[in-house]
């Protein structure tokens, strides 16, 4: 998994991955998101099947996130926010 962050907003391409690799990768990344992280932009693609997107937008859940929301301008996109501390 490829990670970058700028600013409040962590950005996690997912690309390549199993989705039992991507959930883990995901729940540790949220885990150690410090209270300056308001946002997880997931880059899981689409065109390749939907596995990743589902269990990014159906199946991830953790107690930090708000709520996620697919990309208004890449469907290969799902921004995850997290609650505020």
């Amino acid at each position: 998994m490829l990670v970058s962050k700028k600013g409040n907003v962590i950005e996690a391409d997912i690309h390549g991955m199993t989705a039992d690799a991507a959930y883990r990768e995901l729940m540790r990344l949220i885990d150690r998101a410090d209270g300056s992280v308001a946002e997880i932009h997931v880059i899981h693609g689409y065109r390749r099947g939907d596995a990743l997107k589902v269990m990014v937008q159906q199946k991830l859940s953790h107690p930090k996130i708000s709520y996620k929301c697919e990309s208004l301008l890449n469907e290969g996109e799902t921004k995850i926010y997290l609650k505020k501390r």
